[in-house]
């Protein structure tokens, strides 16, 4: 078991403390995570990305796709089939899966296709206008000076 400190990141840092016990919660499941199915995560963009599954066997009303609590969760159910049929050598692996990706703030979902036996998932990071870094103007000591001469001047009045 891989055990990692994490008080270093509580010192230097304010309000990351979510980050450490995901990073825990993605260790500990890390060592449990089975193989199957395998993916690929890909950066289509600077901030879109794609992930590849590969569902063989599988139909697209065998597969869902869905999104809870900030994570990305992709199952795939096959249906019963009958038994009247005998194999010889049965290497394609239709289980059922749930494969679940912790998304990061902002990232969205902007499609899912099912082809050639690969269900694609496609991701966008959206940061809100409001997030995004601004440049902030720094008053130098004639413009501090103004603003209060303009205060002296112009006093609130108050009715009475």
């Amino acid at each position: 078991m891989r055990a990692f400190d994490f008080s270093p990141l509580y010192r230097a840092t304010i309000g990351f403390d979510r980050v450490a016990d995901m990073m825990d919660r993605v260790l500990a499941a890390d060592m449990a995570q089975p193989s199957y199915p395998p993916y690929n995560i890909e950066k289509t963009d600077e901030n879109a990305y794609r992930i590849s599954i590969a569902v063989a066997g599988f139909g697209s009303d065998e597969l869902s796709v869905e999104l809870r609590e900030g994570a990305l969760i992709v199952a795939g159910r096959k249906a019963e089939e009958d038994e009247g049929r005998s194999y010889l050598h049965r290497g394609i692996a239709t289980r059922a899966f749930e494969r679940r990706f912790a998304l990061a703030d902002h990232m969205k979902v902007t499609g899912a296709s099912h082809t050639d036996g690969m269900l694609n998932i496609d991701l966008v990071r959206e940061v809100p206008e409001a997030l995004k870094p601004r440049r902030i103007e720094i008053a130098g000591p004639a413009q501090i000076r103004s603003k209060t001469v303009e205060t002296i001047e112009a006093p609130e009045t108050q009715d009475a």
